[in-house]
């Protein structure tokens, strides 16, 4: 079975775990971003196919 050779510091363990955080934060801000360009209308590299979901309920 493999066995580390050496313990991890806790400074190596604290920065991979604030990089870890830090990628969630990041990726949580560009949904909301992208979520509130969709709502208000203004986005332009994403497509949202608004028209046709109106289609299919009626």
């Amino acid at each position: 079975m493999a066995v580390p050779k050496k313990k991890t510091s806790k400074g190596k363990r604290n920065q991979r775990h604030a990089t870890w955080k830090a990628k969630a934060a990041t990726a949580a801000e560009r949904a909301l971003s992208i979520g509130k360009s969709v709502l208000s209308g203004r986005a332009q590299g994403f497509v949202y196919p608004m028209a046709d979901s109106e289609e299919a309920e009626s």
